[in-house]
């Protein structure tokens, strides 16, 4: 079993919810809480409730986290609360509530607990700024964001640019981070229809179904970018990893939140390189049915 915290933005695009689904699923994932990030962290809470529920799972902690961003950065909606306005579900979540909690439960498992993160950093950025000690009581973080092995050098990715100020607290502050960006999590996608027949096959990705028609008028396919980074928790061998050092640029203007790489073996930090699609998708249904 590996414990995981799980911080999201879930509720714009539909992959965060797909990879809830897959961590609700794995049997080899402790999952010791979720908390949200950017916007209405509220409503997220609430994505997050209805989707832990179908899967039987009221034992899963949620916290709401800071809106964000730090100081400056972008705002992004909620457009898949929709789907649940009718369900019922807790309405009052309060902000802010995910950093005490992130801080007494990493302190409760020192050197054991993955933080996977697949959203803007601002949670994360604003609790290791705020204590220091956190990060080395990890046993590391996994990040879906930027851009770093992509041939256009001033290609930006959404995750960073919503919050780059939270990323660059992370780097500072924090230790090891895996990175899975967003040229690798292209490769990761499934048209549509696909995903209507194979979501519907169980729950809870039954319910994240009904969440995925409000993306599905936006695009005719989901792409796995979030359940990329959540399954390479547990299969470290779907992809290729190259080590260095991560930096982004702050801004503000045109370069806000492009991410650099520089690969070297005494970096903190690990860039997904390239993925196995297929070795990907078949791994995620097999964990999800």
């Amino acid at each position: 079993m590996i414990p995981v915290l799980f911080d999201t933005d879930i509720g714009n695009d539909i992959d965060d919810a797909v990879a809830l689904a897959y961590l609700l699923r794995q049997p080899r994932c402790e999952l010791l809480g979720v908390t949200t990030a950017t916007g209405d962290v509220n409503q997220r809470a609430g994505l997050v409730e209805v989707t832990c529920r179908a899967a039987g799972r009221d034992d899963v902690p949620i916290h709401a986290g800071v809106a964000g961003p730090l100081l400056h950065g972008r705002e992004q909606g909620v457009a898949q609360y929709a789907a649940i306005e009718g369900v019922p579900h807790r309405k009052d979540y309060p902000t802010g509530a995910a950093l005490p909690f992130l801080a007494e439960t990493i302190r409760s498992r020192p050197g054991e607990i993955v933080l996977l993160a697949t959203g803007p950093l601002t949670n994360i950025g604003l609790l290791f700024a705020s204590d220091p000690e956190l990060p080395s009581l990890l046993k590391s973080v996994v990040w879906m964001g930027g851009i770093f092995l992509s041939p256009d050098e001033n290609a930006r990715e959404w995750n960073a640019m919503l919050d780059p100020v939270a990323l660059a607290l992370t780097l500072k502050w924090g230790g090891p981070l895996t990175a899975v960006g967003l040229d690798v999590t292209l490769k990761c996608r499934l048209p549509a229809q696909e995903c209507r027949e194979r979501f519907a096959r169980s729950e809870p990705l039954a319910t994240v179904l009904r969440q995925a028609e409000v993306w599905f008028t936006r695009s005719e396919e989901i792409t796995f970018h979030d359940p990329l980074a959540a399954a390479l928790i547990f299969a470290p061998e779907l992809c290729r990893l190259e080590t260095g050092t991560i930096a982004v640029e702050l801004g503000p203007g045109s370069s806000e939140g492009v991410t650099r790489f520089t690969p070297g073996a005494e970096g903190l930090h690990r860039v997904a390189a390239d993925v196995d699609p297929g070795a990907f998708i078949a791994h995620y249904f097999s964990v999800t049915g």
